[in-house]
C-alpha cells in the first residue's frame, strides 16, 4: 500500500475542535457573531497583550479593515514587502491605493528596514503622500521592529503589521501583532492555529477596533429596519469557527513546541551539508510556522527544486520561497525598490513540510527521503 501524502502545513485537528464545534452548535448560535467570538476575541487579545481585537472571517478582511481604518485612502502609496504573500498587497489595492514594494533581508526574509527608510524619504521628497507601511512577519519570524517603529514614529506613518504567520512569536519579549497602530493575523487552514478560514484585527485603539467592526458588519447602524452609513463589508466570524479557533488557541504552545522540534531536526539535518541555510535558523522568538532551507547550488552541486522533485516523488509536498510581489503578473508593473536578495530567496529557498500534525513515521520518512537524496549528490 502506498504511503499517506505528507502535506508542508495541514490543519491540526482533533477531538478539542470537535468538542467546541458541537459545544457552538448545541448553543444555538450558528450566526455570524455570539459569545464564541466575543470570548475568542478576548482570548486572543489577552495572549497578545493587545487591548482590543476583531474577529473575522480572513486575515485579507483584517488587513483591508485596518488599512481602511488607519486612513489610508485613494492615490496613496502604501509600503508593501515584494516577499509576502498577494493578500498583504490585494488589501492595498481594495483600499484604493497602489503598493510599492520593498526588498528583503536576505537573513530573515523579512523587509529589508533600511532600504525601507530610503524609499521613504524618497517618496517624501517627490511629494507623494503614504498611506501606511505594512511589515509583514514572514515564516514565523518577526521583523526588526525596534528600527523599524522609530523610522515610522519619525515620518508619523502608521503601521499596519501583517502578522499573519506569527501567532505566538515574539520579538524581545513581545508577541507579534502587537507592533502597529494596527496588528493582523490569520486563521487559514495552514496557520498556527485555524478557524478554516478567519482572521483577527487587533489595536491599541479602542475607536479604531470601534469603526473596524462597524464596517465589518455592513455598516449597519441601529433600527427596526436595515439602515447603512457608508459602505461596510460582510467581513464577521462565524460563531462555530470561533469555536474551533478557542480550541485551536488552548493548544498554540504545543503545537508550536512540535514545530520548533521539527526546524530543530532540519538543522540538524543539513548541519554537515555544505551550502545549506536554515532561513532564520537562530531566532529564538518564531514560531516556526515554517521552515525554508536556502540552497547554494554552487556549494552543493544541487538546486532546492531538485530536492523539492525528489521528495514530490515520494509524495512529499514541499514549495518554494514566496515569489516576490514584483514578479506576479498582477504587479509587473508596480513600483520596487529591489536589492536582488527577494529574487535569490525565491530562486534558492525551499519550504519543507513543517505542520504540527507531523507523527514520528511521517518524520522518519522524510528523514529518510532527504538523506537519500544527500547522499545521492554527495
Amino acid at each position: 500500500m502506498p504511503s499517506a501524502p505528507i502535506y508542508l502545513s495541514p490543519p491540526d485537528v482533533g477531538p478539542a475542535e470537535e468538542v467546541a464545534v458541537l459545544r457552538a452548535l448545541r448553543s444555538g448560535w450558528a450566526t455570524p457573531f455570539g459569545p464564541e467570538v466575543d470570548a475568542f476575541e478576548q482570548e486572543v487579545s489577552q495572549r497578545v497583550g493587545v487591548p482590543y481585537a476583531l474577529a473575522l472571517n480572513s486575515g485579507t478582511a483584517a488587513l483591508h479593515l485596518g488599512l481602511l481604518c488607519c486612513g489610508v485612502r485613494p492615490a496613496d502609496v502604501v509600503l508593501v514587502p515584494t516577499v509576502t504573500f498577494v493578500a498583504t498587497a490585494n488589501a492595498v489595492l481594495y483600499s484604493g491605493a497602489t503598493p510599492v514594494f520593498v526588498d528583503c533581508d536576505p537573513a530573515t526574509g523579512n523587509v529589508d528596514v533600511e532600504l525601507l527608510g530610503e524609499v521613504v524619504a524618497d517618496l517624501r521628497r517627490a511629494g507623494r503622500r503614504i498611506g501606511a507601511v505594512m511589515p509583514v512577519d514572514m515564516f514565523g519570524s518577526c521583523v526588526d521592529y525596534d528600527p523599524l517603529l522609530a523610522l515610522c514614529r519619525e515620518a508619523e506613518l502608521p503601521v499596519v503589521e501583517d502578522s499573519a504567520e506569527a501567532l505566538g512569536s515574539t520579538y524581545r519579549g513581545r508577541h507579534a501583532g502587537s507592533f502597529g497602530d494596527a496588528g493582523v493575523f490569520s486563521f487559514s487552514h495552514n496557520k498556527m492555529i485555524t478557524t478554516t478560514g478567519g482572521g483577527m484585527l487587533l489595536s491599541h485603539d479602542a475607536d479604531l477596533i470601534a469603526r473596524a467592526r462597524h464596517r465589518a458588519n455592513q455598516a449597519r447602524i441601529p433600527a427596526q429596519h436595515h439602515e447603512h452609513d457608508q459602505m461596510g463589508f460582510n467581513y464577521r466570524l462565524s460563531n462555530v469557527l470561533a469555536a474551533i479557533g478557542r480550541a485551536q488557541l488552548s493548544r498554540l504552545d504545543e503545537m508550536t513546541a512540535r514545530r520548533r522540534r521539527l526546524r530543530e531536526h532540519y538543522s540538524k539535518l543539513f548541519a554537515s551539508v555544505d551550502g545549506v541555510e536554515v532561513l532564520a535558523e537562530n531566532d529564538p522568538g518564531s514560531n516556526c510556522w515554517l521552515t525554508v532551507i536556502v540552497v547554494d547550488p554552487q556549494l552543493t552541486g544541487w538546486h532546492a527544486a531538485d530536492l523539492a522533485r525528489h521528495l514530490a516523488q515520494a509524495d512529499i509536498e514541499t514549495r518554494p520561497a514566496w515569489k516576490p510581489m514584483h514578479r506576479q503578473p498582477l504587479f509587473a508593473a508596480a513600483e520596487a525598490r529591489l536589492t536582488g536578495a527577494a529574487d535569490q530567496l525565491f530562486a534558492r529557498g525551499l519550504t519543507l513540510p513543517s505542520g504540527s500534525s507531523l507523527d514520528e513515521r511521517q518524520i522518519d520518512r522524510l528523514t529518510g527521503e532527504i538523506h537519500g537524496f544527500v547522499d545521492q549528490h554527495a
